[in-house]
């Protein structure tokens, strides 16, 4: 028997099709720039940020697109507290107007750690976008620019959020449950 299960769906895919939509229109009111750059943080945030680029070029926007890969989680469930770099991004930000998109705000310190890393590589403005918010769990002082959905304190996964690598694939968000 697994030690947990993933069947309760919390969000469905309809659903976080529908409000990706809504995004796109929110960010393409709020940018009017040539200058716009994506910066996704990998590895949750792969299907959220492919699902926003695809509708852009319906709102005008054709922004340059890299990732970075942050990591504070390792095999856990909870941030360890530390943040690191181990993949940068590799396009110049320098003057440019940056879109971070991640996956899940929580305790807020990776997303504010990508603001700072971000600032310090000379990007003229830097914006962030989270499919999910937790507030609950807020550590750091900081609110995302554009979110997707608020969830209450439980570990989920689909949509490209995992569980040790696991469950990334599912088409919906999930909680897990966790039995002894």
């Amino acid at each position: 028997m697994d030690p947990h299960h993933v069947k309760d769906i919390l969000i469905s895919s309809k659903e976080i099709e529908a409000r990706v939509g809504q995004l796109v229109g929110e960010i393409a009111e709020s940018t009017s720039t040539e200058n716009l750059v994506l910066i996704g943080v990998l590895r949750g945030s792969f299907m959220f940020i492919a699902d926003l680029v695809r509708d852009f070029n319906n709102h005008g926007l054709h922004p340059r697109i890299d990732f970075m890969t942050l990591e504070s989680y390792g095999a856990g469930t909870s941030s360890s507290g530390n943040v690191r770099v181990t993949k940068d991004i590799r396009v110049d930000v320098t003057g440019a107007d940056v879109l971070i998109i991640d996956d899940i705000l929580d305790s807020g310190r990776t997303l504010s750690f990508a603001v700072k890393h971000l600032q310090n590589n000379g990007a003229e403005t830097v914006k962030t976008c989270t499919l999910l918010d937790k507030p609950s769990k807020r550590v750091i002082d900081i609110v995302s620019d554009f979110n997707g959905f608020t969830v209450e304190d439980v570990f989920v996964v689909g949509y490209g959020l995992d569980y040790d690598s696991y469950y990334r694939e599912l088409p919906h968000i999930a909680k897990v449950t966790f039995t002894d």
